[in-house]
């Protein structure tokens, strides 16, 4: 399966019902973008729990006023259909209000920290 789907489904489900935290099977690419939606404010915290062959990434999803910070989550470049963007075509999500998340060359990082660093990559999520 889709470990980015498998991401945004669960962000999804979990906001929709108020929850605390969501548990994911571990994998360092699921790890990092849970890090990068940590860096821009979407997560309380990040953190990977028990041993080697049933490790899981447990995260604190980030709450105000008994509502999520975020609305929506919306899956971009699919492996049906991968879409790749380079750093001049790279928008602002939402007039500023939401971010995208891409994968580069220097790792996960959000739309902002990619124009910044004028890197292209592939878009995976916006969060609004």
């Amino acid at each position: 399966m889709d470990s980015i789907s498998n991401i945004v489904t669960r962000l999804k489900n979990a906001a929709h019902a108020k929850r605390q935290s969501i548990t994911l099977p571990h994998s360092k690419f699921a790890e990092a973008a849970l890090k990068a939606l940590h860096r821009a404010g979407y997560m309380e915290s990040v953190g990977a729990r028990g041993e080697k062959p049933k490790r899981t990434l447990e995260a604190t999803l980030k709450y105000e006023n008994d509502s999520p910070v975020f609305n929506e989550v919306l899956r971009i470049s699919k492996p049906s259909r991968r879409l790749y963007r380079s750093a001049k075509e790279i928008r602002r999500v939402r007039a500023g209000y939401g971010k995208m998340f891409l994968t580069t060359s220097r790792g996960i990082m959000t739309d902002s920290e990619a124009r910044k660093a004028k890197i292209g990559g592939e878009p995976l999520f916006q969060i609004w």
